[in-house]
Parts: C-alpha cells; sequence; structure tokens
C-alpha cells in the first residue's frame, strides 16, 4: 500500500479483471519460485519505523505534511493519519553488521527529523500507540490526504456496510464504534525485512510464528488507548479490529479476517501463503499496473505488481514478500514489533525474532508436530495481552510435552537458541552481544515498555487527574527516550 493509488472509484468488471490476472501471476510466481537461481544473492536486513508526532502539550500533532515537505528526505513517508509518518531504511548485508548499520542511519534520520521538528514546535516520538489519544484524533479529517488512504478506507468501509466496532478487554474495557479506518493509523511499529533462501523460507517462517509470542511479550508498548489501560500489546486487537470488514454470517462462520495471525503451518513453499491470499481475500483496490516489465524480460524477472498490491491489502503480522529486482527474491516482514520505546530496544527485539526464527528453523518441524496451530495462535494473544505475565503451552520441560508455563522461563530458555540463529547468518558476536544484552537486562529486571508505561501512569494517576496523567506519562516516555538511554536505563517515577 505504500505506491501510488488514486482515490477513485472501481465498477465490477475491474474486480473481475484483476482476480483474472491475480491467477495468471500466481502461475508465474510458481515459475519463478522453480527457477534455480532465484534467490540466490546477498542476504540483506531492512527495517521501517512509523512514528507519532506530537505537539509540547504530548497531543498529536497532525503535520507530516509540513513536516516531511521541509525534510525532503525520500526515505520519510506519510502514513494513514497525519500524526503519523514513516521511515523507510535501507537493506544491509547480513554479514556487515547490519543492526549497526540501521542503527546508525536511524539515529541520523530521526536527528534530521528532530532539527525540522524544532522549526515547527513538535516532536517524534516511537511509541505504540500515543496514551493521549482522544475521539477528536481518530476522525476522517486527520486522515493524511493522499489517494490510497481514501480509496482503501473507502473499499474498507464499502465491504464492511456499518461502523467498526472496537471491544477490547482488560483492566479498564474498552467498546466502542467508528465510523472510518482511523483508528488503524493509532498503531505505530517497526518492521523488519529479513530475506530467506528458498529452501529454508518454509522453516524460517514457521519458527517466526511459533515464537512470536516471545517477542510480542518481552517487546510490548502499547498498553493505553484513549486514556483507558488495556492489553500490554493492544496494538494487536486494535489492528484486527479498526479494519475488520467481516460481519456474523451463518454462511461463513469462520471467514477470515484481513489481520491475521494465520490459518496454519505452511507445510509445503511461500508460493502456498500467496495461494491462500489470493483465494480467501476478496480484492478491495483492483488497480492494474500498466508498466512494461508486467510480464518481464529475459533479463528481468516480472514484477508481478498486481499480486503485490493484494497482498498488501493483507496485513498478516509475519508476511511474504517477493522482489523482483536481479535474481529476484523472497523476504518475511516481521510486522508485529511495536515501535519505541528507544533505537536499541526496538533493534534488540528485531535481533530475537530474527534470531529465534533462524536459530529455531532446523528444529520446528519436531516442534509443530505436537504444537496444534491454534494452540499457537492462543499463545500469542495471551502474550499480546499478558505481557511477561503470560502462561503459554511450550514443551519446556520435555520436548515431547507440552505445558502451561510462564512466558518469561520460556524466553530464558530460547536465548540461547537466538544467538545461535543470529550466528547462522553471519550476525557478528559484538553485534549479537549488544542487543541480546538489552533482552537479558529486560528479563533480569522485569520492565517492558508496557509495565513502564502502566507503572508510570498509576504513579501520577495518585497525584492529578487522568488527562494530566497520560500527559505527564508521555512527556516523561519522551525524557527518557530523548536522553539515549535503552528502556532498563530510564528514570522509574514509580520508585
Amino acid at each position: 500500500m505504500g505506491q501510488n493509488v488514486p482515490n477513485t472509484t472501481f465498477q465490477r468488471q475491474d474486480f473481475e479483471q484483476f482476480r483474472l490476472e491475480l491467477y495468471r501471476q500466481l502461475d508465474q510466481l510458481k515459475d519463478i519460485l522453480a527457477t534455480p537461481n532465484f534467490g540466490q544473492q546477498r542476504h540483506k536486513l531492512g527495517a521501517e519505523l512509523e512514528l507519532y508526532l506530537i505537539d509540547e502539550n504530548a497531543q498529536a500533532s497532525p503535520s507530516n505534511q509540513a513536516v516531511l515537505q521541509k525534510l525532503s528526505d525520500p526515505q520519510c513517508q506519510y502514513e494513514l493519519n497525519q500524526y503519523n509518518l514513516e521511515i523507510n531504511l535501507s537493506a544491509f548485508d547480513l554479514d556487515k553488521t547490519p543492526l549497526f548499520h540501521l542503527k546508525d542511519e536511524l539515529q541520523q534520520k530521526l536527528a534530521n527529523l528532530a532539527d525540522v521538528n524544532k522549526q515547527l514546535g513538535i516532536s517524534a516520538l516511537p511509541i505504540g500507540i500515543l496514551p493521549t489519544l482522544n475521539d477528536r484524533d481518530l476522525r476522517a479529517q486527520w486522515m493524511t490526504p493522499l489517494g490510497r488512504y481514501h480509496c482503501l478506507s473507502r473499499q474498507l468501509m464499502s465491504q464492511r456496510g456499518s461502523d467498526f466496532h472496537i471491544k477490547i478487554n482488560g483492566d479498564e474495557p474498552l467498546d466502542m464504534c467508528l465510523a472510518d479506518i482511523s483508528a488503524e493509523g493509532a498503531n505505530t511499529s517497526l518492521q523488519i525485512h529479513l530475506m530467506t533462501s528458498p529452501e529454508r523460507f518454509t522453516r524460517v517462517f514457521n519458527a517466526a510464528q511459533l515464537t512470536l509470542p516471545l517477542v510480542t511479550a518481552i517487546s510490548a508498548n502499547s498498553p493505553t488507548f484513549l486514556g483507558r489501560q488495556l492489553w500490554d500489546e493492544t496494538r494487536i486487537a486494535l489492528f484486527k479490529q479498526s479494519i475488520d470488514v467481516r460481519h456474523n454470517n451463518a454462511l461463513l462462520p469462520n471467514e477470515p479476517a484481513r489481520v491475521s495471525y494465520g490459518y496454519g503451518w505452511l507445510r509445503n513453499n511461500v508460493w502456498d501463503l500467496f495461494a491462500e491470499a489470493v483465494a480467501l481475500y476478496p480484492p478491495i483496490i483492483p488497480l492494474r499496473d500498466a508498466s512494461e516489465s508486467i510480464n518481464g524480460t529475459p533479463q528481468h524477472l516480472p514484477k508481478l505488481a498486481e499480486l503485490g498490491l493484494h497482498m498488501g491489502t493483507l496485513w498478516p503480522w509475519h508476511r511474504p514478500v517477493y522482489d523482483h529486482h536481479n535474481n529476484g527474491h523472497m523476504r518475511i516482514e516481521f510486522r508485529a514489533i511495536a515501535s519505541g520505546p528507544t533505537v536499541d530496544d526496538m533493534l534488540a527485539n528485531a535481533a530475537l525474532a530474527i534470531g529465534l526464527a533462524e536459530g529455531l528453523a532446523d528444529d520446528v518441524d519436531e516442534i509443530i508436530a505436537l504444537m496444534p496451530f491454534k494452540y499457537a495462535e492462543h499463545n500469542f494473544y495471551r502474550a499480546a495481552q499478558f505481557g511477561l505475565d503470560a502462561k503459554i503451552l511450550w514443551p519446556l520441560h520435555h520436548k515431547y510435552q507440552l505445558q502451561t508455563v510462564p512466558i518469561e522461563q520460556v524466553i530464558e530458555s530460547m536465548l540461547t537458541t537466538a544467538r545461535n540463529g543470529l550466528s547462522r547468518i553471519g550476525i557478528s558476536a559484538d553485534e549479537s552481544n549488544y542487543f541480546m544484552s538489552i533482552i537479558e537486562q529486560r528479563l533480569d529486571s522485569g520492565l517492558t515498555g508496557a509495565r513502564w508505561q502502566r507503572h508510570t501512569l498509576q504513579h501520577y494517576r495518585q497525584i492529578m487527574s487522568n488527562d494530566a496523567a497520560l500527559k505527564a506519562m508521555v512527556l516523561a516516555y519522551q525524557r527518557n527516550y530523548q536522553s539515549g538511554n535503552n528502556l532498563c536505563q530510564w528514570e522509574r517515577p514509580w520508585q
């Protein structure tokens, strides 16, 4: 959905032709994957970071147009709402300290952004959900005025046919309806792109799915939405519900959501994920590609633009991405990691995620043989709701026996696996130690971004109103983020 999409309407014929093109490109993709040299190139790691823009009162600032005009950096792009923007980072070779390179580039981009924001009296903040958001911020008028967002909104609303229902339990449950998709923009994340060889893709993908609850629990940073304390990683529930076009349909009781954990372990190869996406989900933006490379040439692989656009209107927590450049490649987009609290913390979360996926890949078939997919999905949602307090099903004490165990113990038991996975793909020992030590500090202290926000908000609520406490907490979060210290070195107002 990052491409230019006009704000237009479509006819029934457009959808029919688009679907036929998806079928054709699925056949093309099957042939491409069978090409001997497909994916034969240096593997890289890349990332995208979504941010909030806030004013001096810690309120959302709908300023992305002014910021990006002054910044004039093609790697910085619009997001759905005017108080968000995205930094698209470069891709770096896996065996040439990619995490350190991502850190350096991200710090430079954030410094440039801070210089521009200072002129406008605002700041950028990496945080999963801004706690000071209020009902007024969730209106269509604050949507970024680009065709792709308004087209997406109109198509999703048309399929829904009624208001979107947000219902999230927690300490302070939320139940509300929204007339548009603006709440989707309340969620910001760090998205990691890991190039993966075709022969290892299935196992790495399944390992990423299996270990996602561990990453979600330790990286949680979104406990508050509209002033209410909900899940440790509220984004997981909010994102799904904010664009959920499904209805209670007796004919389709298990109709798939466009935001999902998935529908089963990957059994064959990556083509199955694309075929499933085409079979299960109707197109919502049937825009045809008119470029000359649609069919490819003897020297270049086809873009499969329509298939890519369709995949971009689905939001699984791990998404396969096809790239036609050079010999072509597949990569896994890790989409569940929250934005914030700091650059080091986010890249530590990324290191854990890719380390676990690569480190467990060779053994994952044995584990998923005894782990029904619905149990893994259950683990994911428990981790999102309860963070490090979650208990999950895992073969912790015996490799052939699932037991309900504290997720903290599982994470601790898997740290060596993550380090081995990083080493396997070429990450240096210094780089691995630097970022994995941050994860270990969080485990030792029991502190996550979500817990820091909860404790700080509860502290301020004892001495001021809820609105004032939310503001004070966000400003304290901002001061600590700007200090450059990682989360475990932050001030703790409640102590």
